[in-house]
């Protein structure tokens, strides 16, 4: 269910980032290498970037494949940026499509994509929240509008993601929960389901679902542990079983 990277660092084009890479996220959308659940990323897509001294990003999302937006290659060639999140989604039956539906969601300076499924996501009471609480009618969204208000709480980015898995199964609810989130300065992202890699070099950070190459420098993150990444380092600790998931 889906692929999604994000980049910290030097600036770089999104052609570099996402369409260069011989197994990089453009082609995993429709080949991907070790996507545990689906064979392809045909329901939509999205980038989100950050331009210097603005800290609320831009984004550009389709409904549609990657590879049928013309406009992609045009776009990913001119446009660079030291702070990206980018998507290519595999829809979880039953919600909706559209743009809307696409990662990255956006609220002020944080980017966020999901990387799984929450099972019987219509049924499961997280939080009181509504239909009209969510950006779209996806299981993603519902975790989206969870892990917004532990960030707009206080939260720290690896604690918001942490404290949405831990509330989600406290009620019951199951699934795969790989989040991946940004402010623009630092990243978190969730190993709980699927595949996460990531690779510091050449003064930046990419995490992602899985290698856009065969460089040994990419590193997998183990499943269900939360990894914090900027350009001074990364640092990875485990989720719990229980309901504070995070452990010292």
């Amino acid at each position: 269910m889906c692929r999604h990277l994000a980049y910290l660092g030097p600036p770089e084009s999104l052609q570099t980032l996402l369409i260069d890479p011989p197994a990089g996220l453009y082609r995993q959308s429709w080949a991907p290498r070790q996507q545990r659940h689906g064979t392809v990323n045909a329901d939509g897509f999205g980038v989100g970037w950050y331009a210097p001294g603005d800290p609320v990003p831009a984004r550009y999302r389709r409904g549609i494949p990657i590879w049928s937006d013309p406009s992609v290659p045009d776009i990913a060639r001119v446009t660079r940026s030291g702070a990206v999140l980018a998507a290519v989604r595999s829809a979880s039956p039953g919600t909706a499509g559209g743009a809307e539906a696409a990662a990255p969601f956006a609220a002020g300076r944080w980017l966020f994509s999901h990387n799984g499924v929450l099972d019987c996501w219509r049924e499961t009471n997280v939080a009181g929240l509504k239909a009209g609480d969510l950006d779209a009618a996806t299981d993603s969204a519902l975790l989206w509008a969870l892990t917004r208000r532990q960030l707009e709480s206080g939260a720290a980015l690896d604690d918001a993601l942490a404290a949405v898995i831990a509330g989600v199964e406290a009620v019951g609810g199951t699934g795969r929960f790989n989040f991946l989130l940004t402010d623009g300065h630092s990243i978190a992202a969730t190993a709980a389901g699927d595949t996460l890699w990531y690779r510091a070099a050449g003064g930046g950070v990419t995490v992602a679902s899985e290698p856009g190459d065969d460089d040994p420098a990419w590193t997998a993150v183990p499943d269900w542990h939360v990894l914090t990444a900027a350009v001074t380092g990364v640092t990875i600790r485990s989720l719990s079983t229980n309901t504070e998931r995070l452990t010292a």
